[in-house]
């Protein structure tokens, strides 16, 4: 197949701008050929290179002397818990697919975040999910919160780790643009820690995995660009179809393999497929790599290396393996009956390579593409509709003559009613460490012993007769999207309050948080000036609850044909219980128990009494407005 010629639509088709292809020119000293095109527009986009966003995220705190891993290390942070033990996690987005596919698109998300944990060297133990969608008396919506929620429980059921938290809202903006924010939470000992590095000059690279097919072709791209009906129809293909039983197998072979001592590093082939993993992984490490594409397995017939490069097909892995362990390592594979292919070789030339039957195809400099992208500033600008809400006055609202009636229609709203429904779909006990199940402030597992990974022979004797004591780890996920629209700062604030109160109510200690950014597009002024600010608030919360950000994900670009969403900053936030008798539930425990109310009911100051932006504005008055309350965090 000849590849077509690089004009400047196919240029602009692959969201580069003239400026960005100039770039990649400089980059090269050439034009690049198609297959290079396509690498320059994933891992220049949004998804994959934080180019718009990358200056916000520089002002969160990262640093805390329990992290481990830091914000932008690897795939996942990593905090100490004690005793040697240390917790993974992180959240993710799969908000576009999971508009075009609800069950593949949100199924998927889940895989993806489990992989990023045990990539790292952790056994993941557990998963939570934050949702959003339009209003459920749109039948369209209906069918979006179905399948979502079906492919989460699809996934982790199959795949045998528990759902144990989350959250889930309905408002009209989010109608045509759900948000299906994945977290997992993984156990290791410090020891345990897995770089995703290409180390090791000549070190061979191997493949794990499932064939390579043509789904999630450019998926990256196709989440870093305006979702609307013509794109959402034309980018079908680019969702992702997974398999959570082949998952399992690779995690429990991963993890085995591990355990040898004969991994030099290795990758989840996650956003970008086999280009972000290549390059990343070498970028990381200061080397080279170069691999040979028919040596691929693949699943579709007379696949491009564009196709190959591109493809997000599910459940692959990259690991980098010490010369001469091989024989040892593909025993492994084959006992876990995993696909597997030796593919290539750690270089010492700082390049990507990409042959095809011996032909180059690619030949790139592997920092320049995965560390150097554009940065933007982009210009914020604060929204005219915010002079509305800042006027808006109660006016006799506050008074009500049906309070009863105004009480039903609050429990009655899907975003306050019970969420049994969609949590009684999963699966939340497998694994037999769940301490406190869905339904309260917080999650709470026990992490025992038999929760962490297998040890190697010399780990293990240099562990010998240590008794590791069982921990308690509280997690919980929360963002009030109402709040940040109507005051970004201030809601950004709240939202790292809640999840701390969240954590606190349940007898923790927050230790550290990871984000979600879900906004709209950054080239809109106003929607960029809801992200900065929002972004300013959630450091200031984060820093005052010493819950430091250890990594996250940013997902623009969503909208609908009304208009953008609700700026929905997620926040997801870990802490220790130090004494299993401090586990606190949120519900009433017996008859004549002393109720008592912490705090001033209203803030003097507050001219709406508290009712800005309140679910009782919304239910009872249909009125969406007013500035939220004032977030004093100290």
């Amino acid at each position: 197949m000849i590849d077509p010629a690089i004009t400047p639509e196919l240029v602009a088709k692959h969201n580069l701008t003239p400026e960005e292809y100039q770039r990649a020119i400089e980059i090269l000293g050439r034009a690049p050929n198609y297959t290079e095109l396509g690498i320059f527009s994933v891992m220049w986009s949004e998804h994959c290179s934080y180019k718009n966003t990358k200056p916000l995220l520089k002002t969160f705190p990262t640093k805390s002397p329990k992290i481990l891993v830091g914000a932008g290390e690897e795939n996942a942070g990593i905090i100490d818990i004690g005793d040697g033990v240390a917790i993974a996690f992180k959240i993710e987005s799969h908000n576009h697919p999971s508009a075009v596919e609800p069950f593949q698109g949100a199924a998927t998300g889940v895989g993806g975040i489990v992989r990023d944990i045990f990539t790292m060297g952790a056994r993941p133990v557990c998963a939570v999910n934050s949702l959003r969608f339009g209003e459920l008396s749109n039948p369209e919506v209906r069918r979006l919160f179905s399948g979502v929620v079906s492919g989460i429980a699809h996934y982790g059921n199959c795949f045998g780790i528990p759902t144990i938290a989350g959250e889930v809202y309905f408002d009209k903006s989010y109608e045509g643009n759900p948000l299906v924010n994945a977290f997992c939470l993984g156990v290791l000992r410090h020891e345990q820690i897995t770089r995703g590095a290409a180390k090791g000059i000549g070190n061979p690279v191997f493949y794990v995995g499932p064939a390579t097919g043509r789904d999630g072709l450019a998926g990256a791209a196709f989440a870093s660009q305006d979702l609307t009906e013509e794109s959402a129809e034309h980018q079908r293909g680019a969702v992702q179809v997974g398999d959570p039983f082949m998952e399992k197998l690779v995690c429990e072979a991963c993890l085995e393999l591990l355990a040898t001592g004969a991994v030099a590093g290795m990758q989840d082939m996650g956003a970008a497929g086999l280009t972000c993993s290549t390059c990343e992984t070498a970028a990381r490490a200061g080397t080279g790599i170069e691999f040979e594409l028919s040596k691929v397995p693949q699943r579709g017939p007379n696949m491009t290396p564009y196709e190959i490069m591109l493809s997000e097909s599910q459940e692959r892995m990259l690991i980098v393996v010490h010369k001469g362990r091989e024989e040892e390592v593909k025993r492994i594979f084959d006992k876990w009956d995993l696909p597997w292919a030796e593919i290539g070789v750690v270089t010492d030339t700082g390049r990507m390579v990409a042959k095809n039957h011996g032909q180059i195809v690619v030949d790139i400099p592997a920092k320049k593409i995965a560390d150097e992208s554009p940065v933007y500033q982009r210009e914020a600008r604060e929204p005219q509709y915010l002079q509305a809400v800042r006027a808006f006055r109660l006016d006799g609202i506050a008074d009500t003559s049906d309070a009863v009636g105004d009480l039903k229609k609050l429990l009655a709203w899907p975003s306050i009613a019970s969420k049994n429904w969609v949590y009684r779909q999963y699966d939340h006990q497998v694994r037999d460490g769940s301490v406190v199940l869905p339904g309260s402030d917080a999650a709470v597992i026990r992490i025992k012993v038999d929760s962490l990974p297998v040890m190697s022979a010399e780990l293990a004797a240099k562990v010998g007769d240590k008794r590791v004591p069982d921990k308690f780890v509280a997690m919980a996920v929360d963002c009030n999207a109402t709040y940040v629209y109507l005051d970004p700062y201030e809601g950004g604030k709240i939202t790292v309050a809640e999840a701390a109160r969240n954590l606190a109510c349940s007898g923790a200690v927050p230790l550290g948080s990871t984000d979600n950014l879900n906004f709209g597009n950054p080239h809109n002024p106003e929607l960029f000036w809801q992200l900065k600010e929002s972004v300013r608030g959630l450091a200031e919360g984060c820093r005052a609850f010493n819950a430091p950000v250890t990594g996250g994900n940013v997902s623009l670009y969503n909208q609908n044909p009304s208009g953008s969403i609700d700026p929905t900053p997620t926040v997801a936030m870990v802490g220790v219980i130090e004494n299993p008798e401090h586990i606190t539930t949120q519900w009433f425990k017996d008859e004549g128990d002393a109720i008592v109310l912490l705090g001033d009911v209203v803030d003097a100051a507050d001219p709406l009494l508290g009712l800005g932006g309140s679910a009782f504005l919304q239910v009872a008055h249909g009125k969406k407005t007013g500035t939220p309350p004032r977030m004093n965090l100290e």
